[in-house]
């Protein structure tokens, strides 16, 4: 498909993978089946032992996979763009999925707007039956902010390939925060735009790693942020005490107030599900003086 002078530009998803055999699926219907017409998809998996090989194995030609033995998470996706072939960079991690139309309206954006390096909108929170369960507090992008908090939900954003290379990628050695390390970087050299739209889900339950290894992840980012920013700002400080917290309270929470959702109406699990933690997220941790989309 062709706009008259060039052909549509070619974007490449990368998924890094490891025995996520009961979501890659979903993760894998979501790319494909995108309504972009020009789109290269690739999964980096690290060795798996579970079902996934199989699985990537059922999709034929209509994606590209590698599986051994990797450095972790960021050396993978590295290892994506490299061989990917795509001037736009997307990066879908193997428990999440896009929503329909995402592909499009990031391409739209970029087209339009040849100054933007970045292209990032909202996502949903989803549980492990693909049920949303909350929204990711995205702002508009400022360096200030990101000093404070990360305002980028990782699977919503997409990225030219040529400011990727400019920055020299993922850093390898971080395991938990590359990402919010990427937008720092990003955000120093070139211009990040959000879009006021639901591009993705990312998928939050128990054994993820940012929610069962929270002391490792909150060691990291506060290296990161020390060294990026001079100073660990009070919102990481209070989100690392509220989440140990909540890991203390998860078995309570667990047997006991999870029952009690079969004696309320849909309505008002839903409000619970969806806005009251958005509203706990902002009352908490977000500058209310700051102006966001609806």
């Amino acid at each position: 498909m062709s706009n008259g002078v060039n052909p549509l530009p070619l974007v490449s998803i990368i998924t890094p993978s490891l025995n996520q055999g009961r979501f890659i699926r979903d993760t894998i219907e979501s790319v494909l089946s995108q309504d972009y017409p020009r789109l290269e998809y690739l999964v980096m998996d690290g060795g798996s032992t579970d079902d996934t090989l199989d699985t990537l194995r059922g999709y034929g030609t209509r994606l590209i996979w590698r599986s051994a033995h990797d450095l972790g998470q960021a050396d993978a996706v590295n290892s994506g763009f490299r061989l990917a072939r795509g001037e736009i960079l997307g990066w879908l991690n193997s428990d999440d999925t896009y929503q329909p139309g995402a592909v499009s309206a990031v391409v739209e954006h970029l087209t339009a707007h040849p100054e933007t390096a970045v292209v990032y909108g909202d996502a949903h929170y989803i549980d492990e039956r693909n049920k949303v369960i909350g929204i990711y507090p995205t702002e508009d992008f400022d360096l200030d902010r990101l000093a404070q908090a990360c305002l980028i939900c990782q699977p919503a954003a997409f990225c030219r390939r040529s400011a990727i290379e400019a920055i020299g990628g993922l850093d390898a050695t971080l395991q938990y925060c590359m990402d919010y390390d990427l937008w720092i970087r990003l955000g120093r050299r070139f211009r990040l735009e959000r879009i006021p739209r639901f591009v993705a889900n990312t998928r939050h339950y128990p054994q993820t790693k940012t929610w069962s290894q929270r002391d490792r992840l909150f060691a990291e980012i506060y290296k990161v942020a020390q060294r990026e920013f001079g100073s660990i700002s009070p919102h990481w400080r209070v989100c690392y005490a509220y989440y140990r917290l909540k890991g203390i309270s998860w078995p309570i929470a667990r047997s006991v107030l999870y029952p009690a959702r079969t004696l309320l109406p849909e309505p008002v699990l839903r409000w619970l599900r969806v806005r009251l933690p958005l509203l706990i997220n902002r009352a908490i941790f977000w500058d209310p003086r700051v102006r966001r989309r609806p």
